[in-house]
C-alpha cells in the first residue's frame, strides 16, 4: 500500500480484509488454520470438506468464485476484520473500496504440479494440461500478480514461503503476526503446524 494513502485510507473504509493467496495446492489451507488458531475471524462455509489432500480442511468460501464475473460483492466489504482464502488469479478483481492485507503463500512449482497431480488421481481425474505448459503459465501469472500487487494502493502484501513454515515455524509466524498488526498469539500459530503434511516434497 502506498505510504501516503495508508492512514487516509484506513480512516475512510476500517479494519483491513485479510486475505491468505497463492497459487492452488501452495500451502494457503496451512495458512487460513494458522490464522484460525490465532482467534482471527474466518470466512468460510464448510461447502468443501476435509478430505485425504487436506485434511486439515479447506477454509473455502463459495462466493470467492465468482468474484472475476461482476455482480454483488458487498460480501467482501463483510469480511472486514476477517481472514478469507482467495486464489491469486482472483486477486485482480477485488473491488478498491476496502483495504487488504494479503499474506501470499509461494512454494516451488514442481511441487505445486505434483501435488496437484496427486490430488487429481485422487479422484481419477485427468491432467489434461503437460506440466511444462502449466509451470509457464504459473510463472507468467506470478510476475503479473506481483507487479499488481506493487500498484494498488489498497493491497499491502507479505510472501510467506510453505517450506519455510513447515520447517522453522515460528519466525514465519513471526512475521505474519508483525503484518497484521502484532496482536495474535505466535504459540497458538505455530503449534497447529503438522510437518507430516509437507508430502510432494521437491527432490
Amino acid at each position: 500500500m502506498a505510504s501516503g494513502f495508508g492512514f487516509l485510507r484506513s480512516l475512510r473504509f476500517g479494519e483491513p480484509v485479510v486475505i491468505v493467496s497463492g497459487l492452488p495446492r501452495s500451502g494457503t489451507s496451512m495458512c487460513m488454520k494458522m490464522l484460525e488458531a490465532a482467534d482471527i475471524p474466518i470466512v468460510q462455509d464448510g461447502i468443501r470438506t476435509a478430505d485425504v489432500d487436506n485434511p486439515k480442511g479447506y477454509f473455502e468460501y463459495e462466493k470467492v468464485k465468482d468474484l472475476d464475473k461482476g455482480g454483488d460483492n458487498s460480501w467482501i466489504s463483510e469480511a472486514r476484520g476477517k481472514a478469507i482464502k482467495i486464489i491469486s488469479f482472483l486477486l485482480p478483481h477485488l473491488p478498491p473500496e476496502n483495504n487488504y492485507k494479503i499474506i501470499f503463500m509461494r512454494r516451488d512449482i514442481d511441487e505445486i504440479l505434483a501435488s496437484q497431480n496427486k490430488m487429481l488421481d485422487h479422484r481419477s481425474e485427468e491432467n489434461v494440461v503437460e506440466d511444462e505448459r502449466m509451470k509457464k503459465v504459473y510463472a507468467d501469472h506470478l510476475i503479473k500478480v506481483f507487479s499488481m500487487l506493487k500498484y494498488r494502493d489498497e493491497m499491502d502484501f507479505i510472501e510467506i514461503k510453505y517450506n519455510d513454515v513447515l520447517s522453522n515455524p515460528r519466525p514465519e509466524a513471526e512475521r505474519i503476526n508483525r503484518f497484521l498488526g502484532g496482536q495474535y498469539s505466535v504459540d497458538k500459530m505455530t503449534a497447529v503446524v503438522d510437518p507430516s503434511l509437507y508430502r510432494n516434497r521437491k527432490k
